[in-house]
């Protein structure tokens, strides 16, 4: 069986910039644990398998790191959305349904996309074993959302960009994904983000980290648009809304590899 392989650097302009993630357009689902196989072979933070949808939608899209499936992926979902409104320059935008975020859109900008994701406001908890293992002894703030996600504010972008992660410790409440963030320097917010329970010690840039991030920042911010920067060693540059119970994400992404995957 041959299977279209697509990798794609997502909020990148240039090749070897932001996150890459793999596109597989399959005509029915695989099982699931072929799926993961599939995934752990590429090796990569994400790989997108969409089939043909029914009814208003146009994909189904699931999502599989190296070891699991996820509730939502940002980048995987726009690079998805790249490589499907790249092949037709008559479409302006794409539907994805998916299993627990929802229906995703992607919508062609000028040069670049939108993403439409979920607002997923996290509220205010004690995370002393997150810091712990981030290697920190006190924050701004520590949120949480029910979806799996750690937010950890700290004073500035010095102090996200110097985070030294235990993590084995960080692996040890299962997966979820623990994000630090602050005031940027050129832009409005910084952050990073780390999963390694998922088999992702730290994801280059997250979409999925945006959606519960931006949320917070536009109420500390006053306003519902910001810039962002994930301050990974690829590093990515986000545009980011906040409109309603939605975060609305620009970027752009760059083809890097097509072919095809035996299996």
């Amino acid at each position: 069986m041959k299977i279209p392989f697509i990798q794609i650097d997502a909020f990148a302009d240039r090749p070897f910039t932001g996150n890459p993630a793999a596109v597989m357009p399959l005509d029915s689902w695989l099982p699931d644990d072929v799926l993961l196989a599939i995934a752990a072979e590429n090796n990569l933070a994400e790989t997108a398998f969409i089939i043909p949808a029914t009814g208003d939608d146009d994909y189904e899209l699931r999502w599989f790191t190296p070891t699991t499936e996820v509730v939502m992926c940002g980048h995987a979902t726009l690079a998805t959305g790249h490589h499907v409104l790249s092949a037709d320059a008559a479409l302006k935008q794409v539907r994805f349904r998916t299993r627990k975020a929802g229906v995703l859109v992607v919508t062609r900008d000028g040069t670049g996309y939108t993403l439409d994701l979920p607002a997923w406001r996290p509220s205010p908890k004690p995370l002393p074993q997150f810091l712990a293992a981030l290697g920190l002894e006190s924050a701004v703030a520590t949120l949480w959302h029910e979806n799996l996600y750690s937010v950890v504010v700290l004073e500035d972008a010095a102090a996200v960009r110097a985070v030294a992660p235990d993590f084995r410790a960080l692996a040890a409440p299962g997966d979820v994904l623990t994000i630090v963030t602050a005031r940027g320097d050129d832009t409005d917010i910084i952050s990073r983000a780390f999963a390694p329970a998922a088999g992702i010690d730290e994801d280059p840039v997250t979409g999925s980290a945006h959606a519960v991030v931006v949320p917070y920042w536009a109420e500390r911010l006053g306003r519902t648009r910001m810039t962002a920067f994930q301050a990974s060693a690829r590093g990515g540059y986000l545009d980011c809304a906040l409109a309603g119970d939605r975060v609305v994400l620009g970027g752009k992404c760059v083809t890097v590899i097509e072919g095809l995957f035996s299996v």
